[in-house]
């Protein structure tokens, strides 16, 4: 009983911080209750099915303009262990007005379904918004990803690594490019291999389940008895490790809570130094990202994520006041 108390004092801690956090840097985001988005329209099309799963499945807001209009596609956090389209999300309605097209998506979840399960249905959500470009009046040349934690990892993944199009493919929608213009992020995680990020933040982020579920395991000491047979796949979904100068443009947002050692599973695995040490690497490889952490970091260039999205979906040269 006893552990119990102390786990569910931990997600307290964890929920609380969420709110705290995007109440006060994100108040353009909106907490999402119901099925239907505050002031949102109903999406064009819903729950619209991108693969075989039950929870291969999008929502989608089209556009109005002239033309094939640009794209902004949101994925949910929760650890790769919950969450869904609806739940929470950003109020988009800015890009709606601005002309551009908005999608959510929904993906399998671990630890039933380890690594790349989540990532890959996402890609795959990718690829299928691509094969509905005409029908949809999607200018696949502007399609950007947003998305906290869990989905920013996920995005951030996508942006970074290599296009996973297979041109001989007998699936069509596998035929279509993974690759995205542009991210904006928040509280994400740009490694997930255990022995790197305890390097960084101390032990406490190991017990986050995240970690060990990511790749169907219960618990860190599962995974750390058997870490060979696990570090591939780790180093593999870790965005750090596929960042070069010919990626697209990243904005990470971050928290304010700097120090370390982290001090509990909730703080660790929403820690600034996942945003500097990907900052740092993509400084030395001449990539464009930028960093956003209250009172230590800006960006010289762009108020919010907001404002770099809009730029990077509608070209505009728009500088921070």
């Amino acid at each position: 009983m006893k552990q119990k108390s102390s786990w569910s004092k931990s997600r307290q801690s964890i929920l609380f911080r969420y709110c705290v956090l995007f109440s006060l840097l994100f108040s353009g985001w909106c907490r999402i209750g119901g099925q239907e988005m505050p002031g949102i329209a109903p999406p064009t099309f819903a729950d619209v099915s991108y693969g075989p799963h039950a929870r291969n499945v999008l929502d989608f807001w089209k556009a109005e303009g002239v033309g094939p209009r640009p794209l902004l596609v949101y994925i949910h956090g929760g650890g790769w262990l919950t969450g869904d389209k609806r739940k929470k999300g950003p109020d988009f309605q800015p890009y709606l007005d601005k002309g551009i097209s908005f999608a959510a998506i929904n993906y399998r979840l671990t630890p039933e379904h380890p690594l790349p399960a989540p990532i890959h249905d996402a890609a795959r959500a990718i690829q299928f918004l691509r094969t509905k470009a005409k029908e949809w009046n999607i200018e696949t040349g502007r399609i950007a990803l947003t998305g906290p934690s869990a989905g920013a990892c996920t995005s951030m993944w996508l942006l970074l690594h290599d296009d996973l199009a297979d041109p001989r493919s007998m699936d069509p929608v596998l035929r279509e490019s993974t690759r995205v213009c542009a991210a904006s992020v928040m509280v994400g995680q740009t490694s997930i291999e255990p022995k790197v990020i305890e390097s960084w933040l101390g032990p406490n982020v190991l017990k986050h389940p995240m970690i060990p579920q990511a790749v169907g395991e219960k618990t860190i000491e599962a995974v750390l008895a058997r870490y060979e047979k696990y570090r591939p796949l780790y180093a593999e979904f870790s965005p750090i490790n596929h960042v070069d100068s010919g990626d697209p443009p990243l904005f990470m947002t971050c928290s304010a809570e700097m120090d370390l050692p982290s001090r509990d599973a909730g703080h660790g695995i929403h820690h600034p130094i996942f945003g500097v040490k990907l900052r740092e690497k993509s400084l030395r490889v001449g990539h464009e990202c930028h960093l956003i952490i209250p009172g230590v970091s800006v960006s010289r260039e762009y108020a919010d994520g907001n404002q770099f999205l809009m730029a990077k979906l509608l070209g505009e040269k728009k500088k921070k006041p």
